[in-house]
């Protein structure tokens, strides 16, 4: 065994502090929030950028981080979206916000 620590020490070491690592953020980055995606139909001149502002109260990302956000998990190229078209956007909610979120989308 000590052949094994002399050798290995350092790769131990720093396989025992990564993994400490990667637990210690995976807690801190765990957050009482819960993403949730909410499908939405595009009505007449709606933008990527109007949707991000009017469902701002329910996501915590910026307007161009929630723009391509959607563009991405949309397959949506370019900045186009028509009426009618249903898109999936983010939205966070906490336990008790789900009645506001389904009264928001049939709006």
């Amino acid at each position: 065994m000590k052949k094994i620590w002399d050798k290995y020490s350092y790769a131990i070491l720093l396989i025992i502090l990564s993994c400490s690592l990667a637990f210690i953020l995976s807690l801190r980055f765990n957050s009482n929030v819960e993403e949730k995606f909410l499908t939405i139909t595009v009505s007449e001149g709606d933008s990527l950028w109007e949707i991000s502002n009017q469902y701002s109260d329910q996501h915590t990302y910026s307007n161009n981080e929630f723009v391509s956000w959607v563009k991405q998990h949309n397959q949506i190229e370019g900045d186009e979206i028509y009426p009618g078209d249903e898109i999936i956007i983010p939205v966070n909610y906490e336990v008790g916000t789900i009645t506001e979120l389904a009264s928001a989308a049939g709006e």
